[in-house]
């Protein structure tokens, strides 16, 4: 399995602890940055994982900043994304099996590196769990392709 990793320089440390670990695991890494501590745009690395998800050049991506949300939000605007900004072990479950989540964002001011990485394994254990939450995801493709949609 392929997973793309990124972060900004406040996620820098903890997306290398992260990107090791799932390495042991047996997952293959691709690191796209930012590859020091000095000060960076979180939107740019961002755009790079979900571009790189959204063409099918990995499975998975995870993104780390300081509080996670800048690289959701920044995530959420590369069609076909569906990122997640987790803070809880049952909400990286539940990315996985009620929205089909492909990236999770995590922030490294606020959580350990071990807590980290126990979401992302959760998320990979989880399987979709398709039936009324497909309706859901595909009324989300539909407005991504900018077709009216009953809501």
């Amino acid at each position: 399995m392929q997973i793309m990793i990124g972060s900004d320089h406040a996620g820098y440390n903890m997306k290398n602890e992260v990107a090791e670990f799932l390495r042991k695991r047996g997952y293959n890494i691709q690191d796209v940055g930012t590859f020091s501590e000095e000060s960076v745009d979180y939107p740019d690395f961002a755009f790079k994982v979900a571009e790189g998800v959204a063409k099918k050049e990995a499975d998975y991506g995870v993104l780390i900043c300081g509080s996670g949300i800048g690289v959701s939000i920044s995530a959420n605007k590369v069609k076909g994304i569906r990122c997640a900004l987790v803070y809880n072990l049952e909400v990286a479950r539940l990315a996985k099996e009620h929205n089909d989540a492909n990236i999770l964002a995590f922030g490294s001011r606020f959580m350990t590196a071990s807590f980290i990485e126990e979401a992302i394994q959760i998320f990979l254990g989880a399987t979709f769990e398709e039936g009324r939450h497909c309706n859901r995801i595909r009324k989300i493709k539909a407005y991504e392709r900018g077709e009216n949609d009953e809501r």
